[in-house]
């Protein structure tokens, strides 16, 4: 099988691609770092599932300080996971670091793959890209994000567009839509709502709860991933949805459901940066990639919850 390099190995989609990855016999080069946003022990315990592999490799590499060509050396596929994450943490003083890892970062990694010789390079955008949604959303729409971490990853989307129109880069970018699942990252709303829930603290919704979103269990976003890589296409973008769209109050329930235990839940105002809805047409991933989920949020919650209860010893 070919040879792969992961950046963001260490974290939730990271890790999940590249067990799959391997699984599927790849030589896999993992580069992380271990921010500060991200507690060094979840994603060292990521990469435990990864090391058992003797085709697993990890190094711990900043990509905006690091002469990346020596990584591509024999490299067949490159996937750029590697970001600082999150929408609320994104404004005030912390944009520098954003800019930083988010679009600084990838320019550098698209100089180093324009002088290679991969055959494919996939990039992980967001559907933040787009801000707020009031209906099904593809890819024509014009993006207009409404935080700055959308602008960042809108920013390094559009590199990756100009490299591939311009030097014949061979890179796709994904934009996800609210990935869920086994590994998810502990600030994302699905594992601090269960986390919550089993320890009998209150539950934290920002707005009315009538908020809704396009869940992605992960094997989807992984299935994705692999897709693209062995794809024709050059310089195109693809929207990456599941086949829940629910409220965050709906979430909820079924996480009262499953754990058999009452959420408190608290109601605070809404955040700046948070759209209201979410909602993916994913028409165009369906017919060029034969993307095609295969699971709910009932489903993928269950493997969530029990993640989360192994994670915490609970």
């Amino acid at each position: 099988m070919g040879k792969v390099l992961v950046t963001g190995c260490g974290g939730f989609i990271g890790s999940s691609l590249c067990y799959a990855l391997l699984q599927d016999g790849y030589y896999v080069t993992g580069i992380d770092i271990f921010t500060s946003n991200y507690e060094r022990w979840i994603k060292e315990r990521n990469l435990e599932s990864l090391k058992q592999f003797s085709r697993f490799r990890f190094m711990e590499v900043d990509l905006a300080a690091f002469p990346l060509a020596s990584l591509l050396d024999k490299v067949d596929y490159v996937f750029h996971l590697a970001a600082i994450p999150g929408v609320r943490t994104s404004w005030g003083e912390h944009f520098a670091k954003y800019a930083k890892n988010n679009v600084l970062a990838t320019q550098l990694l698209l100089e180093a793959v324009k002088h290679s010789s991969i055959k494919k390079m996939i990039y992980a955008s967001s559907s933040s890209v787009y801000g707020g949604m009031m209906g099904s959303t593809d890819e024509q729409r014009t993006p207009h994000p409404i935080s700055p971490y959308g602008v960042t990853k809108l920013a390094a989307e559009h590199l990756c567009q100009l490299y591939a129109r311009n030097f014949h880069v061979p890179v796709i970018s994904l934009r996800y839509f609210t990935v869920f699942g086994p590994r998810q990252r502990p600030d994302m709303a699905f594992h601090k709502m269960i986390y919550s829930i089993l320890q009998d603290a209150p539950v934290t919704i920002f707005g009315d709860g009538e908020q809704s979103r396009d869940f992605t269990f992960i094997k989807d976003a992984v299935t994705a991933n692999i897709l693209a890589m062995q794809s024709p296409y050059i310089g195109e973008v693809f929207n990456v949805g599941g086949i829940s769209r629910l409220r965050i109050n709906e979430i909820i329930d079924i996480i009262e459901k499953q754990t058999g235990q009452k959420a408190k839940r608290q109601y605070l105002p809404e955040q700046p940066g948070d759209p209201k809805h979410t909602w993916a047409d994913i028409t165009k991933a369906k017919n060029m990639l034969q993307y095609d989920p295969q699971f709910d949020v009932e489903k993928g919650m269950y493997l969530q919850i029990q993640d989360v209860k192994t994670l915490y010893n609970l």
